[in-house]
């Protein structure tokens, strides 16, 4: 038996040792992989913003806002890859392995790449709803036309780096994204200014970048833990159901995330070009310096998971407890440094004037919201991985919807695009608090309901 998947090297080893250190080195790992993802958009935007152009960053703003949406899908699938290899491998059935692993990633770029055609074949369209003026929907246009082809080669990217991880190989797996981002910090100068290329090369780097993520996760799972077999009709037939009853709440739990996006953003676009280019940058800054707290849901997971197997539903809610410590402590300290450094982000992006003010605001008042996301994030862990996975879905879509439209609107009569942004946490902030408290109750209810389910 290969010995990448052999059932000795799986062992549950979160049921013993200090949680905290667990929640430490699992976050940091995951948030490694998932900043590299994040960085590459990052760094498109920093790049481009030395053109001096807010037309420009409003352009790529809009077109990572609807870009997301394919993004958000791959990350559904990429839950089902993790959650139906990693099974297969602990109940030692290898081919079983083998067989999701090349199932899942055919589905993941199957529904990617019907989606690009659909958005490609509707962009002005969408723009328009969104709010965008006439040149900021064409510089959006000519971006996502170069960049919607490799969403779906991402999606495939992602999901064989999840089947990695599910291999027990957290560093190869998060080597994958941070390849990716090498490469768009790499090409991104080259492109946009040695050869001239402004947006288009923008958008080709993030292709090359994407590129590079499939192919060093493709090395993994064929060169290194052997996890891939031919494909085959009657085998994805089968296998249909078990991945579309993971991904599709994993789905429409994620699908939600950039509809609240575009709600606040079409709320910012009212006021003008100038807000959404830094309100595009704030999207850009906040899965970086707050990737350990994007990445707390997919860590915590498997410390909840395996002691809730075991029983153990003190350290289940020890976990969720340490989490929330962890999180709260990490967005101080960052939303601390992001309030010292605004100065320095305002001139590095060269923001001025309504695009300047609207990052102070973001600095100094709505970075430490992001401690409500955190909470959530950690309430649906628990909900997915103590049987109760629609919990965390109606949380997520009620908070991209009766959490945001209304508190957004307030927002912005109130208080312009500030206003927006304020609104847009305090909405969080509520549906946070119920989260969490639901997961504590339905935790608390473990010793008596779990032994007879």
């Amino acid at each position: 038996m290969n010995k990448a998947i052999d059932k000795k090297d799986i062992k549950a080893k979160f049921l013993d040792g200090p949680i905290l250190r667990h929640i430490f080195v699992m976050t940091s790992t995951s948030a490694a992989g998932l900043v590299g993802i994040f960085l590459v958009d990052l760094l498109d935007m920093y790049f481009l913003s030395l053109l001096g152009s807010e037309a420009i960053l409003a352009g790529v703003g809009f077109a990572t806002s609807i870009s997301f949406f394919t993004v958000s899908l791959s990350i559904g699938i990429t839950i089902s890859m993790g959650a139906l290899v990693s099974r297969s491998i602990g109940q030692d059935r290898p081919e079983q392995a083998r067989r999701y692993v090349i199932n899942v990633a055919v589905l993941g770029f199957c529904l990617t790449g019907s989606l690009s055609v659909l958005i490609s074949l509707n962009l002005p369209a969408l723009f328009r709803l969104l709010g965008a003026d006439p040149e900021a929907t064409e510089i959006g246009t000519n971006f996502l036309y170069i960049v919607l082809p490799s969403l779906p080669i991402l999606a495939t990217g992602m999901a064989l780096s999840a089947a990695i991880r599910a291999a027990g190989d957290a560093k190869l797996s998060m080597y994958t994204t941070l390849f990716g981002g090498a490469i768009n910090a790499v090409l991104d100068p080259i492109l946009i200014f040695g050869l001239d290329l402004g947006v288009q090369g923008a958008a080709i780097a993030t292709v090359l970048a994407r590129c590079g993520i499939l192919s060093l996760a493709l090395y993994g799972v064929t060169r290194k833990h052997h996890l891939t077999t031919h494909f085959s009709m009657q085998n994805f037939s089968q296998d249909l159901r078990p991945i579309l009853a993971i991904a599709g709440p994993a789905m429409l739990t994620n699908i939600f995330t950039p509809i609240g996006n575009f709600i606040v953003l079409n709320a910012i676009a009212k006021f003008g070009g100038a807000y959404v280019a830094s309100f595009s940058i704030i999207n850009r800054i906040s899965p970086v310096a707050f990737g350990l707290v994007f990445a707390l849901s997919g860590a915590v997971a498997p410390i909840i998971g395996q002691n809730f197997g075991a029983k153990m539903y003190d350290r289940v809610k020890q976990t969720i407890v340490n989490a929330l410590m962890f999180n709260a402590v990490y967005v101080t300290v960052v939303s601390l440094m992001l309030f010292l450094l605004q100065d320095v982000i305002i001139r590095l992006f060269n923001l001025t004037g309504e695009a300047a003010e609207l990052m102070q605001v973001f600095c100094t008042w709505i970075a430490i919201s992001f401690m409500f996301n955190g909470a959530q994030f950690v309430a649906n862990a628990s909900f997915n991985n103590l049987g109760k996975p629609i919990y965390a879905t109606w949380f997520n879509v009620g908070r991209a919807t009766l959490g945001t439209l209304p508190f957004v609107m307030v927002g912005a009569q109130l208080g312009g695009p500030s206003g927006v942004l304020v609104g847009q946490a305090v909405g969080g902030f509520l549906f946070a608090v119920v989260a969490v408290i639901v997961a504590f109750r339905h935790t608390n209810t473990l010793s008596h309901t779990a032994p007879n389910t």
